[in-house]
């Protein structure tokens, strides 16, 4: 890519990871960016009308107004999924199949 600032967006599902850099641009925000790094292309589940309002976070803090939030270089968009399970539930079914110490 050069030697220009760069943006990275992230998106992951349990068994797959895709790490996308960008060029950075004065302006770019952090919704722009995720557009632009068109995620469905490595996720079939995906579409673009979900990820015009997917949460969004930066660094794992949750941005309130991504479509204003201005990115600096450097930065890592996070496009966050709707949980499948409870955190908690999670826990307790991990637990109960752990074998007794």
């Amino acid at each position: 890519m050069g030697g220009g600032a760069l943006v990275e967006v992230a998106y992951a599902t349990p068994t797959h990871q895709r790490i996308v850099t960008l060029a950075w641009s004065a302006g770019l925000t952090a919704r722009e960016a995720v557009m632009r790094a068109d995620l469905p292309a490595y996720f079939a589940d995906l579409d673009e009308a979900w990820l015009a309002s997917a949460p969004l976070g930066i660094f794992g803090e949750l941005l309130a107004q991504p479509e204003q939030r201005e990115l600096l270089p450097g930065e890592r968009v996070e496009v966050y999924r709707p949980l499948h399970i409870d955190p908690k539930q999670a826990r307790r079914e991990r637990a109960a199949r752990r074998p007794p110490r």
